[in-house]
């Protein structure tokens, strides 16, 4: 007897459950590991052979076991997936998941090609996130025109504040230098304040 469309309905609802849980327990993992420092890294034989001899995916080991990369990577990986874990915060944790997923399957094409379990497993965990976010296109929708419609500047601006955006904008992409400065000259004034004489004197 076939299913009926409520039966269908209520069977891929409980697969998505599944697949939520499937990737929280799988990513959850991957975090662990890496903070407690056995997933990344290289053997002390491999750091004592020459940089040309050493294999792509041991380089990329143990770049990434440098903090505050390995760090970072693993608690994204645990956020992700205990958010997965609960009804309310399932969508944020598919949709915080998947460009983390993305970025290790781009990694693991590339540095780590001769592993090919990685070129199957990533892809589907990414297939089954996707299919965690269509579950819930309806919020997605509901969200997106959120921060869509209606968004404009508070205020209306002359064309002439328009025309100097350029400026203002390339004022502003050098305005980390006002806290960098200011931390040279705490730690080194007498070499900052011949730094700032040599430029004025060059652009007198």
């Amino acid at each position: 007897m076939p299913f009926s469309t409520a039966s269908q309905a209520h069977l891929w609802d409980y697969a998505i459950l599944a697949a939520r849980f499937a990737l929280a327990f799988i990513f959850l993992g991957y975090g662990v590991a890496k903070l407690a420092g056995y997933q990344f890294g290289v053997t002390p034989e491999v750091l004592t052979q020459p940089l040309g001899q050493v294999s792509l995916d041991h380089v990329a080991w143990y770049c990434f076991a440098h903090e505050p990369f390995s760090a970072f990577i693993s608690i994204s990986q645990i956020t992700a997936s205990i958010l997965l874990l609960w009804n309310r915060t399932a969508l944020l944790g598919a949709l915080l998941l998947f460009p983390i997923a993305l970025t290790i399957f781009i990694i693991d094409i590339t540095f780590l090609n001769k592993i090919i379990a990685f070129r199957y497993a990533l892809p589907f965990y990414l297939a089954l996130i996707l299919l965690i976010i269509n579950h819930y296109r309806g919020r997605m929708l509901a969200v997106f025109r959120l921060l869509t419609a209606g968004v404009t500047t508070r205020f209306a601006y002359p064309l002439w504040a328009y025309a100097l955006l350029p400026v203002a904008a390339l004022l502003l992409s050098c305005a980390w230098l006002i806290p960098k400065y200011t931390v040279d000259f705490m730690q080194h004034p007498k070499a900052m304040t011949q730094y700032f004489q040599s430029v004025l004197h060059y652009l007198k």
